[in-house]
């Protein structure tokens, strides 16, 4: 991330992202680099932001197409549910850190705030 130069960083859905949260977080705060990324853990371990789905809501939607698909429906006759809410968490410890100004706007609409 240093060497790049990188302005800003976004990480993508991936399993081996999954697992490195906690080190991502620290290494682009180390490196002065705001970065955004799927899940809240990494906001809690320093990361600027997140900006994803519900973690939570899909759970109910799982157990409602597994009851289905254990009581007989094909899985290819479900219908495809999707999220319908998306958080956004903000964390201002670490947008002050960066020198980071973070806007009004986007404050006001943050689902959590980590101060």
């Amino acid at each position: 991330m240093g060497q790049l130069r990188a302005d800003a960083l976004v990480i993508g859905p991936d399993q081996l992202f999954s697992f490195t949260a906690e080190r991502l977080a620290a290494l682009a705060l180390r490196h002065a680099i705001p970065a955004i990324y799927l899940y809240r853990p990494f906001v809690r371990a320093g990361g600027l932001m997140s900006y994803a789905a519900d973690a939570t809501e899909p759970h109910p939607l799982f157990r409602i197409s597994a009851g289905k698909i254990l009581h007989g429906e094909k899985p290819g006759d479900l219908p495809v549910q999707r999220n319908t809410k998306v958080e956004l968490i903000l964390n201002l410890k670490t947008a002050k850190a960066l020198g980071l100004t973070v806007p009004l706007p986007l404050f006001a609409r943050a689902d959590e705030v980590i101060e």
